[in-house]
Order: C-alpha cells, then sequence, then structure tokens
C-alpha cells in the first residue's frame, strides 16, 4: 500500500501511457567536434555473420582499434535513421557520434519560401504528425482519407503547404504509415520492423537549413545539401520570379552567409540542370557538386552508362547511383558494373547511397532495391560488408551514403579510407 507521501507523488506523475515529452529546442545549437567515435554492437554482430575468410580476418582485427571520424562514411537522412527521426537533431547527432564525417540535409522550400532539411517535399504525412493536427491537415495537398471499401489510407502533406511558422510547430517520427488505418492517430503507426520508436519519443522538430549548417559548423564536419526536386511547379507560386535557379541559388547563398568554406560542402541534386547551374554561377561551391543519378530505373541500363561521357564533358566531376548500378555478379562474387567501369575510364569520382537503408539480406527480400543486382548472393547479414569491400577496393567511391553510420565507418578505419 502507498504511503501518503508516494501516494500525493504519484498523482502528481503524469500517467504512464501519457508522457509529456520535451520538444527539443535546436536554436544556437552548436555543439563541439565529437572525437570519442562510439559504434555500438552492430558492426560487430555483422562481422560475426560474415563467412570465414580474408576479409572477415581483416575485419576481427580491427575489433580493438580506436575509431575516427571518416569522410567515407557519409550520413543518410542523418545517419542514425534505424533508430531516430530522419533528418533530425538526433539523427545528426547519432551519426556523427557513428563518425560520419560528412552530413547530410535534404533541402526544400516552405510555403513561404524558407529552406528545410526533409527527405521530400511532400513526406510530412508519414515522417511527422501533422495529419493528427486538424487546423494544419486540412491544409494538406491531399488530407488524410481514411482507408475503406478496399482502398488504402492516404495523404499528401507538403513543405510547400505551410509557413516556417506552421512548420516548427510539428514533431518528427520514424518514417512510415499504416495503409490501413481509419483514424489519424493510427496511420502514423507504420514503422518497418527493422527500424524502432524506442528512440523517437523526443519532440523533434523540422530542421532549417541554418539550423542544419549551425550544428554541423559545431561538429566540425562537412556539409552535402541535397537540393530536393519540387513536388509543385516552379516558379513557386506561379507568375513569382521564385524560379528552379532561384531556388539552386538559395541554397549556395546559406552557407556563403554562414561563411562555410566551399572545401567543406558537397552539393548535390538529381536534376542535372541543377548542377549546370552551380558549375556556372558557383563554381567554387562546384568544384565538389554531386549528379544523383536514378536513370536506370526507368530507362535501360546502358543508356545510363552512356550518358557518363555527357556529364563528364559537361564538367560533371562527381556521380552518386544508387548501390545496384555500381555492382554485379560474375562467377558468384560481387564485381563492379559496367557504369563502374565506364565511370573510372572517363575519370569521374563516385559516391553511392544507400546503406543500411533496406531490410534484412537473409530473408526473402534480399535486401531489397538497393542489392537488387546482387540479391543472388546475398546470404547473411554480414554479407553488407562484401559489398563495401568491393565498393572501397574495386570500384573506389569516395564514400557511401549510410541511414547507420557506424558500419561504414568500421570499415573506412580497418581499411584506413579517411
Amino acid at each position: 500500500m502507498l504511503s501518503t507521501a508516494l501516494f500525493s507523488l504519484a498523482l502528481a506523475l503524469p500517467a504512464l501511457g501519457a508522457p509529456e515529452f520535451r520538444k527539443r529546442d535546436c536554436a544556437g545549437t552548436s555543439p563541439k567536434p565529437i572525437k570519442n567515435i562510439q559504434l555500438g554492437p552492430r558492426p560487430f554482430w555483422l562481422i560475426d555473420q560474415l563467412e570465414d575468410g580474408p576479409l572477415k580476418e581483416k575485419l576481427e582485427s580491427c575489433t580493438e582499434m580506436k575509431m575516427k571520424p571518416s569522410a567515407w562514411s557519409i550520413s543518410h537522412r542523418g545517419g542514425g535513421t534505424l533508430q531516430f527521426p530522419e533528418e533530425t537533431h538526433g539523427s545528426i547527432m547519432a551519426g556523427t557520434r557513428m563518425g560520419a564525417g560528412i552530413q547530410e540535409c535534404d533541402v526544400t522550400f516552405s510555403k513561404d519560401k524558407s529552406l528545410v532539411c526533409r527527405h521530400s517535399q511532400c513526406d510530412l504525412h508519414t515522417t511527422t504528425k501533422v495529419v493528427t493536427i486538424p487546423a494544419l491537415n486540412a491544409k494538406c495537398t491531399t488530407p488524410f482519407k481514411p482507408a475503406a471499401n478496399g482502398t488504402a489510407a492516404s495523404a499528401k502533406c507538403c513543405t510547400s503547404d505551410f509557413t516556417l511558422a506552421e512548420l516548427k510547430t510539428l514533431c518528427s517520427k520514424m518514417d512510415g504509415s499504416n495503409p490501413n488505418a481509419t483514424t489519424p492517430a493510427a496511420y502514423l503507426d507504420g514503422t518497418p520492423l527493422y527500424r524502432t520508436d524506442l528512440y523517437a519519443k523526443t519532440c523533434e522538430p523540422i530542421l532549417t537549413l541554418r539550423e542544419f549548417i549551425s550544428l554541423v559548423d559545431g561538429l566540425g564536419l562537412q556539409f552535402t545539401p541535397e537540393l530536393k526536386t519540387p513536388e509543385v511547379s516552379m516558379p513557386f507560386p506561379a507568375g513569382s520570379n521564385y524560379t528552379q535557379a532561384a531556388f539552386a541559388q538559395q541554397m549556395i547563398d546559406e552557407f556563403k552567409a554562414a561563411k562555410i568554406a566551399p572545401e567543406r560542402v558537397w552539393p548535390q541534386s538529381f536534376l542535372y540542370a541543377d548542377v549546370l547551374y552551380w558549375l556556372k554561377a558557383e563554381p567554387a561551391f562546384a568544384k565538389q557538386a554531386v549528379l544523383l543519378d536514378e536513370s536506370a530505373d526507368s530507362a535501360p541500363f546502358e543508356y545510363s552508362v552512356g550518358n557518363l561521357t555527357k556529364y563528364r564533358d559537361a564538367g560533371v566531376k562527381i556521380m552518386a547511383p544508387p548501390l545496384p548500378y555500381l555492382v554485379t555478379v560474375k562467377d558468384g562474387s560481387i564485381v563492379p558494373s559496367a557504369y563502374a567501369v565506364e565511370a573510372k575510364r572517363l575519370g569521374l569520382k563516385l559516391i553511392t547511397w544507400s546503406l543500411e537503408r533496406s531490410g534484412w539480406l537473409a530473408d526473402k527480400s534480399h535486401g531489397g532495391y538497393y542489392y537488387t543486382t546482387v540479391a543472388n548472393v546475398t546470404k547473411s547479414e554480414g554479407d553488407v560488408f562484401k559489398l563495401l569491400h568491393v565498393l572501397a577496393q574495386d570500384v573506389g567511391v569516395l564514400g557511401v551514403f549510410s541511414d547507420w553510420s557506424a558500419t561504414a565507418t568500421y570499415y573506412a578505419n580497418c581499411f584506413g579510407l579517411f
């Protein structure tokens, strides 16, 4: 039986089922560089799954090594998205503590044309709790619609639907949705099983690009901002002077205003026109401009390989295709693809994405999209290191985007890639 004092304390505490979570205040956040890199158990668990052989022996020889940050380990959506909501302070700090040397912000714009970090302009319905706020849900491009009569639940909420002040009221969540939901709250309950909601309870606000720059600058890291392809017509709004070129320039201007040296910035875009614009208008920043390439998803692979000459001749120096574009299987082993061979012949540098993004390698999915060209040889979770080994030693990539930075950091340290 509770004492009177304990009973009074229990009444004063919030109900266990409805905790009141602290909303993180990111204004002015500028921590110091993190030198004590902590990888946690995952890389070691993956090594245990790897079949015996020279690669496993080499990786095991590094288990007691003091780990350092590496620019070969590039955060994807912050680098901690297996456990923390993407594009947030929490994910960035997790990726940084796991040794990511380059931090990513996917850059899009609000209704009042402020730049914010979101992986897609129109992902708020799966990455925040916007559909549960009636006044904001009503402003979405497509407000929440419950599942009914065999039709899945749906919504489409874009950053351009809201002012920055409205975006700043939102709490981030793990990316996912429930297609069978009949209520907004149930729609949020869709986190994939290979991620967790365990650390997603702090209210993580959406970061502005300026806040991201301040945070990453304080950490002493490099930046890779991706200019996200707008899902609204440009100029925005129609008839304005906010063109695609103005958007591309605004992103660079944020780094110039913060006095960030171009050598620390790796601007990216899927739009060839964006990279061409930077080459002409911002040559100092364009020296490390990255052209993201997913053209083979909708065209023959040979078409993507053939385009590499055009890009090189236009002044593009770095290409960034997804993992499956760079590798294939020959005689039961993972080897460089025709894309990787041609890029090397042309003198193009390569970055690739995204490690640790899909599910398990050892189940029927064999790793999903990111392992499609090597799926017939992925048999254990440890095979992720076989892929990294080919990318590093045979393809020669500059770096690898990862959703869980520890794995790429471990490999980079073990093989001296900094």
